[in-house]
């Protein structure tokens, strides 16, 4: 049983995907409960999409969560859904639990989920439980945070997995109490779509691809992109603008309106790894799955790091592409559009070089949890 959490984009449902399709075909039956806003196409054998009440944040501070309808959630919700969530986990009644985020983060929800790891603790028979983490996590900012962080480890985890490579960072640059429970830490490398890319069209090709992945914040960049394009030496390419569903129709129309010669905009598409094999640079912030695209493909790229309400997690993992000359990192606070056109530019000049990451999180984490699903 997998449970995941999204809030403001969709990368974290993404990644458990992923995994769950990674398990699924290694025979290994799974129940993947989303707590976000549902979202179309999660069908394979082996798998099995349980949709909780959805909840969402209305921006990155993520201090007021509301549901479908916009209201913000009340102790009746939140009672109606631990009750929701404790039925599913008895009736599923895994032989192996994971929490995707948390304890690391996602600590609003704990009034469902430590409900839920305490009933998974007092089974008659209790599952292996398990962390399913990103290779860098927003550093806590109020003291005592990593001190509860470490309590709830010992309590109630058996393992925890690492979606990244060591190589590039170490759970200890976000979390520096990480070995205080080295025995558990297992590092993946990165989770990536294995699943067949949908045949592309002829687009793409030597093209500027300005991606705002699948939230709602990434407006201010692809706005931004639009006027950088006549200062750069690459407006004679063609650009296209890849915008998430989670921009209204509103904003959206007002941004293709806006598109100046030589340029498309339009939705995100499925295609989206081959446009990325095809261009000449590659534009987007720097969320996990948005960058595992980028570095699977070996496109030159610049990276604008998610910045709202002191979120660091993209930045430093921006930070360390840019110091292995993978990336030109642009920092939100600078974003002007002369600054945007000078960066594609330099990303334009980038000799990219392949330095050994390890891309198949999601294979090697099945293969660990088929070892504890056996042990």
């Amino acid at each position: 049983m997998i449970y995941v959490q999204h809030l403001l984009g969709i990368g974290h449902l993404r990644r458990s995907w992923f995994l769950a399709c990674a398990l699924a075909e290694q025979q290994i039956r799974v129940s993947l409960v989303s707590g976000g806003m549902p979202i179309e196409g999660l069908q394979q054998a082996g798998i099995t999409v349980h949709q909780l009440p959805p909840v969402r944040s209305i921006d990155g501070n993520f201090n007021q969560l509301v549901n479908e309808h916009n209201q913000p959630i009340n102790e009746v919700w939140k009672d109606n859904r631990r009750k929701q969530l404790l039925e599913l986990f008895n009736k599923i009644n895994p032989r192996l639990l994971i929490t995707e985020t948390f304890p690391f983060g996602r600590r609003m929800m704990r009034f469902e989920l430590l409900p839920l790891l305490q009933s998974a603790r007092q089974s008659d028979k209790p599952p292996v439980i398990v962390s399913s983490i990103r290779d860098i996590l927003q550093p806590k900012s109020k003291s005592g945070r990593n001190q509860e962080v470490l309590e709830w480890v010992e309590a109630y985890y058996d393992k925890i997995l690492i979606h990244g490579d060591p190589h590039i960072a170490t759970l200890d640059l976000t979390f520096p109490l990480a070995n205080m429970f080295s025995d558990k830490l297992n590092y993946t490398g990165y989770v990536v779509n294995s699943a067949d890319i949908p045949p592309g069209t002829q687009h793409g090709y030597d093209e500027v691809i300005v991606s705002g992945g699948g939230g709602a914040a990434s407006l201010s960049l692809l706005k931004t992109a639009v006027a950088a394009k006549p200062l750069s030496s690459l407006n004679e390419h063609h650009w296209r603008l890849l915008v998430g569903n989670n921009i209204d129709q509103a904003e959206f129309k007002q941004l293709r309106q806006s598109a100046v010669e030589g340029m498309t905009i339009e939705r995100n598409r499925s295609d989206f790894p081959v446009l990325l094999n095809r261009c000449a640079v590659s534009v987007s912030q720097a969320g996990y799955n948005t960058v595992m695209d980028i570095l699977q493909q070996k496109t030159p790229s610049v990276l604008v790091p998610f910045a709202e309400a002191g979120e660091l997690e993209q930045s430093l993992r921006a930070q360390q592409l840019q110091k292995r000359s993978r990336a030109i990192c642009v920092e939100e606070s600078n974003l002007t559009p002369e600054v945007l056109a000078q960066a594609v530019d330099k990303a334009d000049k980038l000799e990219i070089k392949n330095f050994g990451i390890d891309m198949n999180g999601a294979y090697n984490s099945a293969e660990l949890i088929k070892d504890w699903l056996h042990g």
